[in-house]
């Protein structure tokens, strides 16, 4: 609350009426307006680190509401170049990846920068990620050019979520089966993904090792 000056004497000056500072209402009023700002200034001061609690907590609650699960994926989504390996082959591609359908699924899309000797894209594909509540686990659905789906069971790749890395793994009844680790590196915010045959007997070989980074 600001605090008003003491009464002072009115003198007139012409058209104005002014106060008449003495010798003895100059200091008053001097220590009366001082006050005043130190007032104003606290009460300011006050109402912000109020407020500042009050904004606080929204913020942190917001972020809390984001799921684990949901959070880890996107930090997928965006504009990532790969580059690595596969089948022992240098490879360059342009990864997208987006949200899509309310945030239920990420949709990425992978293509590469080198052609077959038609001029066609040497890979290309579309990679659907969604989160399985009731197993508690990722589920992913690749469909890529090399060849077509029929959509079989074993077609869908399964990932239960070890912190930052996701092992996606393709099971045949056989016992073979394909797994695509995807990684991700928090601190230089960069993915990595390490993808390994295996065969009916277990063992596995590692067929690609791709690292995606920024653009």
């Amino acid at each position: 609350m600001r605090a008003g000056p003491a009464p002072l004497t009115l003198v007139s000056l012409g058209r104005q009426a002014r106060p008449a500072l003495t010798r003895q209402t100059a200091p008053l009023l001097s220590t009366t307006m001082n006050a005043s700002a130190r007032l104003s200034t606290l009460f300011g001061s006050a109402l912000v680190f109020a407020l500042s609690f009050l904004y606080v907590p929204s913020v942190s609650a917001q972020q809390a509401a984001v799921p684990e699960h949901e959070a880890l994926m996107g930090d997928m989504v965006g504009e990532w170049l790969m580059t690595g390996t596969i089948a022992g082959d240098r490879v360059t591609h342009d990864v997208s990846a987006e949200w899509m359908l309310g945030r239920r699924y990420v949709r990425i899309h992978e293509v590469s920068r080198e052609r077959d000797e038609d001029g066609r894209l040497a890979y290309e594909a579309w990679i659907h990620i969604a989160w399985d509540t009731e197993n508690a686990n990722y589920v992913v659905m690749w469909l890529d050019n090399t060849a077509t789906t029929n959509f079989a069971e074993e077609g869908v790749g399964h990932g239960k979520p070890d912190g930052d890395r996701i092992p996606f793994v393709w099971s045949l009844a056989d016992g073979s089966g394909i797994r695509n680790t995807f990684e991700y590196d928090r601190e230089g915010d960069t993915w990595s993904w390490t993808i390994n045959n295996v065969s009916d007997s277990g063992r596995a070989s590692t067929f690609a090792e791709l690292r995606l980074e920024r653009k």
